[in-house]
């Protein structure tokens, strides 16, 4: 039996009533419980014991979730409320867009009064033109005059000259102007494009900044000068404008030959699909607001007026350039796992005694890509099959892959060129693969293939041994030191040839044996999730153990969140830990009274995805399972998922020490998930200093190890 070391049940606070024991139970709302999310990111821009530069990441960070939230979840809401019993209503849209609003003006208040005013104290500043000293705006005039004007092309609407295609996203200006244009006509409105290619933040020179680090915004130097951009007329208003538009590739994978060349066409529609949201700056007046309504066909709720800079994303680049490490998270260097990994060691040697669990980002993600590297460099190894999800533009990864098929071994890899925001990457992956003579497949059509599996195939004697690893993260060196996952290295026969029958089956499409270890979406993965909440339930109704622990990022699958329910009602003792989006009411008295839910926000993204089920109190009366899923339906019928048990009962041990004891103990980072679909603090009143931050356990523990 797997030791908890404590009783958990009393992390969590009581909420207020919500539907009684003979009252149906109502979930969440998925799209209220996102936008939840981003107000617990924002409150990491309030914390006073966050560094400086990183509260203004984190206001970034919300900037940018919500810029994929209206892309795509507020995208499909949209379509749901259009189409007659979806259980979407107009009401529901309003209820979620006025949420919207309401967090957007969060957060620029707080950009603006506690956040900017804090970095001026540290020297920091942005300038703006009313504060620019003469050496300081004739310094922004010779940068406009010699880098930004000769990339500007204004657009003077008028029946010849009609409304341009405006790109998802991009940043442009509106003017309305005055007097009559070179031809003695009245078009009163211009559109100029902000350009992509220049930095929207340039950093004043020390000799003009007055002892400080002066910034000024792209867009705050265009302003100054828009007037000089029509000469012989008058810029009477002038606003600041974006918009956010549908960006699912929307390709009907049946019917293309080819769904590569079929994606890639695609790429370009995405810029210009349908508009759902646009910002303004909060003075904008109502006559070109109203205008930009009218030419992107949307209400009025659709309309965002933001107090500041339209897309504070692009404000990272402040924190790239301010020379302020205080101000910045202390570096934190992931360990070597030196003492199950020695370096001077063969991998392949070190696995054939045991596997090897790693935590990132508290240790390194370089032995993965050791194991690739030490694979590519064997002339005993005969070939290598990889998932490609999320790898970015530049990856050693790839380069790997792309020597090891020059080099003659065999290489598969799949390919998932649907990947939101990563197809462009992924599709050139795919072709400069194939140029090398790599076997490349792209999945199953309407499948995501999601699973993180890589399978290395040696010669070892007179008999081929595979070696494989399992993530529920990417393989991405990058975002691996900013998402804590889990990896899984094995040469265990069993779990190996359970990977390898996967790519076997995703490039065959043929049946394969049922697997022994993993379990596969969407084939057993929900249904085995499914049983095991029975187990559960029946084992508390006969008086025996009963525990369910979950970790995900997700929560919002009806089938599992009824079972999850069920086995509440049975009595079992019930906590989870979900990141984002959560549709399970905790605390609903009759219903869900057992069941616990915590969310942790903290300096890394919380990814790792680890299930505990125990229906008993022997060995055999409980599992642990690492898995690249979700709990969302999308992640169970509609991707390629696995997940595999952790058998070894020590390992086991570590997961649930390092995954998930010090997260249902984390009183400093935690939020605390109420009927009503809000979310307290662990710690409410300013007291999170104080508390227990479970990732920085984990980064003292690692950094003793070293």
């Amino acid at each position: 039996m797997t030791d908890f070391q404590a009783d958990t049940r009393a992390v969590a606070t009581p909420g207020k009533a919500s539907p009684g024991a003979s009252s149906p139970l109502a979930w969440l709302n998925r799209e209220l419980s996102t936008l939840q999310f981003n107000r617990r990111v924002l409150a990491q821009a309030r914390r006073d014991d966050v560094p400086l530069l990183e509260r203004l990441r984190y206001v970034t960070i919300v900037s940018s979730n919500l810029d994929e939230f209206f892309e795509v979840r507020f995208a499909d809401y949209l379509e749901l409320a259009r189409q007659p019993g979806t259980g979407v209503s107009n009401r529901d849209l309003k209820m979620v867009a006025a949420d919207a609003h309401a967090l957007v003006d969060e957060q620029y208040a707080l950009f603006n009064d506690e956040v900017m005013p804090a970095l001026q104290r540290q020297g920091i500043v942005i300038v703006n033109h009313a504060e620019r000293n003469e050496a300081q705006r004739a310094w922004v005039a010779r940068f406009f005059e010699q880098q930004v004007r000769p990339l500007l092309v204004p657009v003077g609407l008028d029946p010849a000259h009609p409304f341009p295609q405006v790109a998802n996203k991009s940043l442009n200006f509106i003017a309305l102007l005055g007097g009559r244009d070179a031809f003695g006509r009245e078009n009163r409105i211009a559109i100029v494009k902000v350009p992509r290619v220049l930095p929207r933040v340039i950093r004043l020179p020390d000799e003009i900044s007055d002892g400080r680090q002066a910034f000024v915004l792209l867009t705050s130097v265009m302003r100054a000068h828009l007037g000089e951009l029509f000469p012989g007329r008058e810029v009477t208003s002038f606003s600041q404008f974006r918009v956010t538009r549908d960006s699912d590739l929307d390709v009907a994978e049946d019917d293309v030959r080819n769904l590569r060349q079929a994606l890639r066409s695609g790429l370009t529609a995405r810029h210009f699909g349908q508009a759902i949201r646009v910002e303004v700056v909060s003075t904008c007046p109502d006559e070109l607001a109203g205008f930009l309504l009218q030419q992107f066909q949307l209400p009025e709720e659709a309309l965002y007026r933001v107090n500041g800079p339209v897309n504070l994303v692009r404000l990272n680049q402040l924190i790239d350039q301010a020379d302020a490490d205080a101000l910045r998270f202390p570096r934190a260097e992931p360990a070597w796992p030196q003492r199950r990994l020695p370096r001077e060691r063969s991998i392949f040697d070190r696995l054939r005694e045991s596997d090897v669990l790693l935590h990132h980002p508290f240790e390194s993600f370089e032995p993965v890509v050791e194991f690739l590297r030490q694979a590519v460099d064997d002339p005993d190894v005969l070939a290598i099959k990889q998932t490609i999800y999320r790898t970015g533009a530049q990856s050693v990864l790839m380069d790997l892959l792309l020597e090891a098929a020059r080099r003659g071994k065999e290489v598969m890899a799949v390919v998932e060129l649907k990947a939101r925001f990563d197809e462009e990457a992924n599709i050139n992956w795919a072709e400069r693969l194939e140029a090398v003579g790599a076997q490349v497949v792209y999945g199953i059509v309407g499948l995501k293939t999601h699973a993180k599996l890589m399978v290395v195939t040696r010669r070892e004697g007179h008999r081929l041994r595979r070696y494989a690893h399992l993530s529920t993260g990417n393989y991405n060196p990058k975002t691996a030191r900013l998402y804590t996952d889990v990896g899984y290295l094995t040469a265990d026969a069993e779990l190996t040839a359970d990977a390898d029958a996967v790519f076997q089956q995703l490039a065959s499409l043929v049946k394969v044996r049922a697997p022994r270890q993993l379990l596969t979406a969407p084939f057993v993965l929900h249904r085995r999730l499914l049983r095991h909440l029975e187990q559960v339930a029946d084992a508390a109704r006969a008086g025996r153990r009963a525990r369910v622990v979950v970790k995900v990022n997700a929560l919002t699958d009806l089938p599992l969140i009824e079972g999850l329910v069920a086995a509440s009602r049975a009595g079992a003792e019930i906590d989870l830990i979900v990141r984002g989006a959560c549709m399970l009411p905790p605390g609903v008295p009759g219903h869900t009274d057992r069941i616990r839910v915590r969310s942790i926000v903290g300096r890394f993204l919380e990814h790792s995805r680890v299930i505990y089920f125990a229906w008993g109190d022997g060995d055999d009366d409980e599992v642990l399972y690492l898995s690249s899923a979700d709990w969302m339906s999308r992640n169970m019928f509609r991707r390629i998922e696995v997940a595999w048990p952790v058998r070894d009962r020590a390992m086991r041990q570590r997961v649930i020490d390092e995954c998930l004891v010090p997260y249902l103990h984390d009183t400093r980072e935690a939020w605390l998930l109420h009927p009503d679909g809000r979310y307290e603090h662990a710690r409410p009143g300013g007291r999170q200093r104080a508390g227990h931050s479970a990732q920085q356990a984990l980064l003292a523990l690692y950094a003793s190890q070293e």
